[in-house]
């Protein structure tokens, strides 16, 4: 039994926040002390490292399992599919929803039970659940995917990837600027009579010395509120580390 994506579907917010939107924050260590290199020069490294130059933010009142709905319905239709006939429903997320101002996650219900409700599926054998799972959490997803239809216990699924970052990023650490929000989505199926689907797969996970490289500390703005914590990264090292073990 081989995996065949049926249908995709994405959502991309509609707030536009470009390289120059960056031009006037000052940025400070993690130290809580300010860079002095102008914000000209550091965003102009940022996007030669990077490649980006504009990222989407989800606008306000609108939700991680918002976006995560929108691109569901829209792999469904691409699929061509009845939701009633799916087996499962995985969504990959860090933060669940978070309401704008208050850095707080939501994970109840599940996103994934949310994105069910929003579909309107009434079947109970839908199981929905998410996968708490950072950068390749879509990824590993669609290889769960893959695993519970050659395993048997599934034929149709949807996978889902999305996040809301700008709601829980910090303005004055230059790492906040290669976060944002968006989600995509996929139909999968197993067909056992047709060559190609998904092949294999290969996962790794590095907690040596590579565990906190990701992980939610203070505001870097001196003198901020230390019980309020942001997503923080060790950018250098988390870059280094990718060119390094994932080829």
């Amino acid at each position: 039994m081989r995996t065949f994506i049926m249908g995709t579907g994405a959502s991309i917010p509609s707030v536009e926040k470009t390289n120059q939107d960056f031009v006037t924050q000052r940025f400070y260590d993690k130290n809580q002390k300010v860079i002095a290199e102008p914000s000209e020069s550091i965003i102009h490294k940022f996007q030669e490292i990077t490649g980006i130059k504009a990222r989407r933010y989800a606008p306000e009142g609108v939700m991680a399992s918002d976006l995560a709905l929108e691109a569901a319905r829209e792999a469904i239709a691409d699929a061509n599919i009845d939701p009633e006939k799916l087996d499962f429903i995985l969504v990959a997320n860090n933060f669940g929803d978070v309401i704008e101002h208050t850095i707080q996650s939501d994970f109840l219900p599940a996103l994934a039970c949310r994105v069910k409700h929003g579909l309107g599926i009434e079947n109970p054998d839908c199981i929905a659940f998410d996968i708490l799972i950072g950068c390749p959490g879509w990824i590993q997803c669609l290889i769960q995917a893959d695993l519970m239809i050659r395993s048997g216990e599934a034929h149709l699924g949807l996978v889902i990837g999305v996040e809301t970052l700008s709601r829980v990023l910090d303005p004055y650490d230059r790492d906040s600027m290669i976060f944002s929000d968006g989600a995509g989505a996929v139909v999968v199926q197993g067909r056992g009579n047709k060559e190609g689907g998904m092949l294999s797969s290969k996962a790794i996970t590095l907690t040596k010395t590579e565990a906190y490289h990701l992980y939610l500390g203070k505001s870097n703005f001196p003198g901020s509120d230390f019980r309020v914590r942001y997503i923080k990264m060790e950018g250098r090292k988390i870059y280094e580390g990718a060119l390094t073990y994932v080829p």
